[in-house]
């Protein structure tokens, strides 16, 4: 391989994953697996691709630019919906290509029904709702003139769904928050059915609410970290299993990250190793370098506090993470030569690095961890 790492994403995880999902969303729920920041690190078309071969259809993105690397890919492109943003120059395309938009402010809706005018189609949109989160979303004074305004031009627009965002439903802190948004999103909703609206779906639930709020799950469910094998946070596996998550049967991890052995070498008790002084040698040490870096997403936080694994056990990153490269302690492990395995993140033998140590020591969410893998290291689906 010319790459310093690769990035494994696993089939037989996914399968896991989206059978316990989709059990508990129940029949006649559509399932919109979203995509964004590069499917969460995964790979945007390497895991849409694996999702597709799966029965997944449906995937939501953040802009359009994701939506529009899916269409130019994918022969038979999957549908689409673009949930935040769409610039005012993208919104023909979307329109013509039939993608789906979230529309939160009048420019956007309008623009969306000219060119469904120019192109004899509809715009197919989701209404966004402000119902306490207080980043995009119709106020709600203003859902009679937007419900009027669809109404006189209807002819135009496909009213595919009316959603909402909720403000941090991983977590019991904002239970108050979330709670009253829960209410102002189904007071809204009826409104919105009084004024003669009737769309095809009411979604609001993302991974934290589909497990903490199973009343909100509707008829169509967003589905982001939980697909990919991580609870959004741990108190929300607590809430749902009541005890902390020990290698969790419910989701399987997909990614499995690795590198190799790069060189090895030997250094002196009472030397530095790499930048700086970071690092004595406490004792006469072997030291293996592995190609991976900050520039590769191995946080320099992890400097001198990281672990990796080498035939099946965990050694330490010694030393500053360098900008493409590591150094781990292999002096206890015999016959390491150039070329030696290195899992960065997953399972080797009965050992494991997990995502979630690997964001703690690094002072990193799964969220942040993860969409901060470069895209350039290759994406490859295994078994």
């Amino acid at each position: 391989m010319y790459e310093s790492s690769v990035i494994e994403i696993s089939r037989t995880a996914l399968v896991n994953n989206l059978r316990f999902l989709k059990l508990r969303t129940g029949s006649g729920v559509k399932f919109c697996s979203v995509v964004k920041g590069n499917a969460y690190g995964h790979g945007l078309t390497e895991y849409i691709s694996l999702a597709m071969e799966c029965n997944q259809h449906y995937f939501g993105v953040y802009s359009a630019d994701e939506a529009y690397k899916i269409v130019e890919y994918f022969e038979k492109p999957p549908e689409i919906y673009i949930m935040g943003m769409v610039d005012n120059s993208a919104v023909e395309w979307a329109v013509r290509n039939r993608i789906e938009c979230c529309i939160f402010d009048m420019q956007r809706l309008e623009l969306a029904v000219k060119y469904a005018k120019k192109h004899k189609t509809k715009a197919k949109i989701h209404i966004e709702l402000e119902t306490g989160m207080h980043r995009t979303g119709f106020e709600k004074k203003d859902i009679e003139k937007i419900a009027a305004w669809i109404k006189k031009h209807i002819k135009y627009i496909e009213l595919v769904g009316v959603c909402t965002h909720f403000a941090g439903a991983e977590s019991m802190a904002n239970n108050f928050r979330i709670i009253k948004q829960i209410e102002n999103f189904n007071h809204q909703l009826l409104h919105i059915s009084e004024m003669g609206l009737n769309p095809a779906y009411k979604h609001a639930a993302c991974s934290a609410a589909f497990i903490n709020y199973p009343e909100t799950i509707g008829n169509m469910v967003r589905i982001g970290i939980m697909q990919y094998g991580y609870w959004p946070n741990e108190e929300t596996f607590i809430r749902f299993n009541g005890q902390k998550e020990r290698n969790s049967k419910y989701l399987k991890r997909l990614i499995t990250w690795k590198s190799k052995v790069m060189s090895v070498k030997f250094v002196q008790k009472g030397e530095f190793i790499g930048y700086g002084t970071s690092y004595l040698a406490h004792r006469n040490m072997k030291i293996a370098v592995v190609p991976v870096g900050y520039a590769h997403g191995y946080s320099r936080n992890l400097s001198n506090n990281g672990h990796v694994l080498v035939k099946g056990i965990k050694v330490k990153v010694v030393g500053i993470v360098n900008m493409n490269a590591i150094s781990i302690d292999v002096t206890n492990i015999d016959d390491i030569e150039k070329g030696e395995e290195v899992v960065l993140i997953g399972t080797q033998k009965n050992k494991s690095v997990s995502v979630v140590s690997f964001s703690e020591l690094s002072n990193q969410m799964n969220y942040e961890m993860l969409t901060r893998l470069p895209k350039d290291i290759p994406r490859v689906i295994v078994e």
